[in-house]
């Protein structure tokens, strides 16, 4: 049996779908899933990573397990305290969703300094693992869709400057064959899309799905800052701005790895657009 965490968030429930596909025992976790959040035959449990004690009955039977890194609730996991309990089950695998700013980000907290406590405790975890660093998520832009939906336009910052954004189905598709298959025990792949798209093209790329044109209006940097310090911290609003603003090198990079992993090249943000045009029309 493998367990998903984080299972009704854009990679862990696009996870859930693959495996069931393919006939695989699966049980999805979270804090407020319920039977109907996962597809026929697969079992949901609820649990919260921040309390590793409840993971317990969770992990019964499992030996792999998908963790994603907390998002949001990164802060409050106590990482060593879930590798111990799922060591304790039984299980023998874990793929731990962590994020490129290990490496791009390293004096940054919030991108970077938690990230890397919880990769450290898998390594050290006793079991098989496999990390994947994602870039930037395309499903980071619905966001926008709520002023797509309702004027037809969207407002962001640095309108050309071009990121690898990754299709969370990328990131699925490669924690899926981490989980079944040989030969990723011990490595890290970085995740990123087939090459970089600017905010002014994929608004196009939106446009383009839903059939209607878009308007693309570009903010300044103080603008952005204040409207995301609404729902943000500081620290994490100027590392995420940096990031769109001053990419480093490595988060200007089109990683392989997708590619060497699944056989194929990563979807491009046209391809999420075209699957996810409901979500802004």
């Amino acid at each position: 049996m493998i367990v998903v965490t984080g299972a009704t968030g854009n990679v862990g429930g696009a996870l859930v779908r693959t495996l069931a596909a393919d006939g695989s025992a699966v049980t999805a976790t979270s804090r407020g899933i319920t039977d109907a959040d996962v597809p026929p035959g697969v079992v949901a449990r609820q649990a919260d990573l921040t309390e590793a004690d409840s993971l317990r009955p969770v992990f019964e039977g499992a030996r792999a397990l998908f963790l994603q890194n907390g998002s949001a609730s990164a802060f409050r996991l106590d990482p060593r305290a879930i590798a111990g309990v799922a060591k304790a089950a039984g299980i023998e695998r874990i793929v731990l969703l962590s994020s490129q700013g290990v490496v791009t980000r390293p004096d940054s907290a919030s991108h970077g300094g938690v990230a890397l406590a919880i990769e450290e405790a898998v390594r050290e975890s006793g079991v098989d693992w496999t990390i994947l660093r994602p870039g930037g998520f395309a499903s980071n832009m619905y966001a926008w869709a709520e002023s797509v939906r309702a004027r037809r336009v969207v407002t962001a910052p640095f309108g050309d400057i071009g990121l690898p954004v990754v299709d969370p189905l990328d990131i699925a598709e490669v924690a899926a064959a981490a989980l079944r298959g040989d030969g990723h025990a011990g490595r890290t792949y970085e995740l990123t899309g087939s090459a970089p798209t600017t905010p002014r093209q994929r608004t196009q790329a939106i446009a383009d799905a839903i059939g209607e044109p878009v308007a693309f209006v570009e903010q300044t940097r103080d603008e952005a800052r204040a409207e995301m310090l609404r729902f943000m911290p500081a620290p994490v609003v100027d590392t995420t701005l940096a990031i769109l603003g001053e990419p480093t090198p490595g988060e200007r990079y089109v990683s392989p790895d997708v590619r060497q992993v699944l056989g194929r090249e990563p979807h491009s943000f046209a391809d999420w657009a075209r699957r996810n045009a409901d979500g802004f029309r």
